[in-house]
C-alpha cells in the first residue's frame, strides 16, 4: 500500500471513531489529494500478475545460430491494455530549438476496454534528424535495422523513481530516432537516463543490429533521484537467449567491453544499500536489484522451455532457479523454429494445463477432450480444477489461489515480433519485423521491412479505445483466437491448417522478394521502397480479410459445440 492510501486509510478510520458525524472538510480534502497525487505517481502494474511483471517475452539468435545468418530479437507484447494499432513514423528535420515530449503510462478506465493512457510530464530537446521506425507500442525497428524487443522483469519498487522523465516505450522510441547499431543505442540510453532521469520499473531491452544482439537491463535509481542502473550482455553469436520477465545478467565483467556495459554506479548503489556485499559475494546483477525475479516460476519456466526447445540435448531441470544466459542452440535456428517456439503452450509436457481434462472417444479411449483448453482465462482454472506451478498467496489472508502455468503463447498478447537483420542486404531490405497479431497460437506473421513506409488502414486503427470493430486488423485475430479456445483440440487444427501453408509460402518466397527489392534498390531506393510497402500491405490485407473469414466458418461448423 502506498503511503497516500495508508494515510487515507488511517484518517477515515480515526474519524469513523469519532463520536462527531462530520469530518472537517479540510481535512478530508488533504486526504483525498495526498491520496490521488499519490495514485497518479508511480508507473501502472496492470500487467502484472501475483506480484510480478506478467507482461513479454523475448528471444535473441546470434548471426552464427541462425541458418541464414541473420541476427534476431523478438517480443510478444502481452497485454491487452496496450495499444492494438501501429504506424510508420517518418524520418524528420527538426528545428534547432525543437523539444520531444515525454508522457507516463497510467490506466485509464474510461475508455470502452481497459487500455492505457499517456500523461505529459516534461519534454527534452530534440535532435537534428530522426530515423524512420514502425510505431508498434513498444517501437520496434528502424531503416537502419536497429531492432528492439522487450519484457518487464520489475526490479525493487524502492528504485522506481518518478522524478524520471523516460520510460521504457519513449526510450526505445529515441533509440530507433537516433541510432542505426546496438552499441549506440544502449550507450545513447545510458547518457538520457543518467541526465533526464528513468521513471519506470525494470526493464530488459533486447536490441539487435545486422551483426550482434544485446541485453539491456535497467532500472531506477531510488525514490526522488533523477538517473538510472544498468547492465548491458551481448549474446554470443551462435548462442540464443531468453528474457521472460526476470532479470537475467549476473555477474559482468567490465574489462570485457566487447561483451559488457554498465552504468557507472553499477556497483556503488548495490554496495551502499546492502544489496551486495563485496567481501562476501561476487557481484550479481539480477540478485542486488531484482532478486525476487527470479522467484518467479512464471518466468523461469519460460526461460526453461525456450532453451528446452532450441537445446534439448542440455536436458535442463524445469525447475532450476537459474539458467545460463544463454545456450547453443542444437541446430541452427530457422524462422519457422521461432514461430513454434512462440505458439508454445507446454503441450507435451507435466506443464501442459489441458493434460487432467479428459474424456473418453468414440474408441473408449481416454485422452485431452478437444474442449480442454491452454488459454482459460485466471477465474476459470479454479473451476476445470487446473493445478500448475504459477499461483499467488494473500499475505493478508493466506488464500491461495492458482494461476496454472505462465505459458509462452497467450490469449492476452496485442502483438508478437520476430525481427530479423541481415548484413548482406540494404539496411531497407535487410531489416524485416515478422509480425502476428494477438495469440500468437491461432495467428501468423507477416513481413514488414525497414523499407516499408505505410501499413494497411487496418493496422492502424484503433481496436480497443472504442470497442468492437470491424475496421480493426487486431479485432480479427483477437475474435478468431478467442472462438478458437473455446474447443481448442478441433478448431485449432482448422486455423493451422489455414496459416501453415500461408506462413511457410511467406517463409519461402523471402529470397525472391529480397532479391528484387534489392535490385530495384541498386537502380532507385525509392521503387523499392514502394515495391516492400505495396508487399506488405498485400499480405496485411489478405491476412485480415481470412481472420475474419476462418471466424466465420468456425462459428458455424462448430455451432452448439462449445
Amino acid at each position: 500500500m502506498e503511503i497516500g492510501s495508508i494515510l487515507l486509510f488511517w484518517c477515515l478510520k480515526i474519524f469513523k471513531s469519532m463520536k462527531r458525524k462530520v469530518i472537517p472538510f479540510s481535512v478530508l480534502i488533504f486526504s483525498i489529494l495526498l491520496f490521488n497525487s499519490n495514485a497518479g505517481l508511480s508507473q501502472s502494474k496492470a500487467d502484472w500478475e501475483a506480484g510480478f511483471p506478467d507482461g513479454c517475452t523475448s528471444i535473441t539468435v546470434g548471426k552464427d545460430a541462425t541458418a541464414d545468418g541473420s541476427v534476431i530479437t523478438s517480443h510478444t507484447d502481452d497485454s491487452h491494455r496496450t495499444r492494438s494499432w501501429m504506424d510508420i513514423e517518418s524520418s524528420r528535420d527538426h528545428d534547432s530549438d525543437a523539444t520531444v515530449p515525454m508522457y507516463k503510462r497510467m490506466n485509464d478506465s474510461t475508455q470502452a476496454m481497459p487500455a492505457y493512457k499517456h500523461e505529459r510530464i516534461g519534454e527534452i530537446p530534440q535532435v537534428e534528424h530522426t530515423n524512420r521506425y514502425l510505431n508498434t507500442a513498444y517501437p520496434s525497428m528502424n531503416e537502419h535495422q536497429l531492432a528492439i524487443g522487450e519484457s518487464t522483469f520489475g526490479g525493487r519498487d524502492e528504485l522506481q523513481s518518478d522524478e524520471g522523465l523516460i520510460d521504457c516505450q519513449r526510450l526505445c522510441q529515441l533509440m530507433l530516432e537516433r541510432t542505426s547499431n546496438a552499441r549506440e543505442a544502449i550507450k545513447l540510453a545510458g547518457r538520457l537516463t543518467k541526465k533526464y532521469g528513468w521513471n519506470d520499473y525494470g526493464e530488459c531491452l533486447t536490441i539487435a543490429d545486422e551483426d550482434e544482439v544485446w541485453h539491456f537491463e535497467i532500472v531506477g535509481p531510488g525514490k526522488g533521484k533523477v538517473g538510472s542502473i544498468w547492465a548491458a550482455q551481448r549474446v554470443p553469436d551462435d548462442h540464443v537467449s531468453v528474457n521472460a520477465n526476470a532479470s537475467r545478467i549476473r555477474q559482468i565483467n567490465l574489462d570485457d567491453s566487447d561483451h559488457f556495459m554498465a552504468s557507472e554506479n553499477v556497483k556503488k548503489v548495490a554496495r551502499e544499500k546492502g544489496w551486495w556485499d563485496e567481501e562476501e559475494e561476487p557481484f550479481e546483477f539480477c540478485y542486488a536489484y531484482a532478486p525476487d525475479s527470479r522467484k518467479s516460476v512464471a518466468a523461469r519456466r519460460r526461460e526453461w522451455r525456450v532453451f528446452d526447445l532450441m537445446a534439448p540435448s542440455l536436458e535442463l531441470s524445469p525447475t532450476s532457479e537459474n539458467y545460463p544466459f544463454s545456450v547453443k542452440p542444437d541446430e541452427k535456428v530457422e524462422l519457422s523454429d521461432l514461430v513454434d517456439v512462440f505458439k508454445d503452450y507446454y503441450q507435451g509436457t507435466p506443464y501442459d494445463m489441458r493434460r487432467n481434462t479428459t474424456w473418453e472417444n468414440e474408441d473408449g479411449e481416454q485422452e485431452i477432450s478437444p474442449l480442454a483448453n491452454p488459454f482459460m482465462p485466471y477465474d476459470q482454472l479454479a473451476i476445470e480444477d487446473v493445478s500448475g506451478g504459477w499461483y499467488h498467496v494473500n499475505e493478508e489472508t493466506g488464500d491461495i489461489r492458482f494461476l496454472g502455468e505462465r505459458t509462452i503463447a497467450r490469449w492476452y498478447t496485442m502483438y508478437g515480433t520476430i525481427i530479423q537483420c541481415r548484413s548482406w542486404l540494404p539496411d531497407e531490405v535487410g531489416g524485416v519485423v515478422w509480425l502476428a497479431q494477438d495469440n500468437i497460437a491461432t495467428s501468423i506473421y507477416i513481413p514488414i521491412f525497414a523499407g516499408t513506409t505505410q501499413l494497411p488502414e487496418s493496422y492502424s486503427t484503433p481496436g480497443r479505445t472504442n470497442g468492437f470493430t470491424r475496421k480493426s486488423a487486431w479485432w480479427a485475430f483477437n475474435r478468431l483466437g478467442t472462438l478458437t479456445a473455446q474447443r481448442w483440440g478441433d478448431m485449432h487444427k482448422d486455423v493451422d491448417a489455414v496459416w501453415d501453408p500461408w506462413q511457410k509460402k511467406l517463409f519461402e518466397q523471402q529470397s525472391e522478394i529480397d532479391q528484387k527489392a534489392q535490385k530495384l534498390y541498386n537502380q532507385d531506393p525509392q521503387k523499392a521502397r514502394e515495391f516492400l510497402t505495396n508487399y506488405t500491405n498485400k499480405w496485411g490485407n489478405k491476412v485480415v480479410e481470412k481472420a475474419w473469414n476462418l471466424g466465420d466458418k468456425l462459428w458455424t461448423k462448430y455451432d452448439e459445440q462449445f
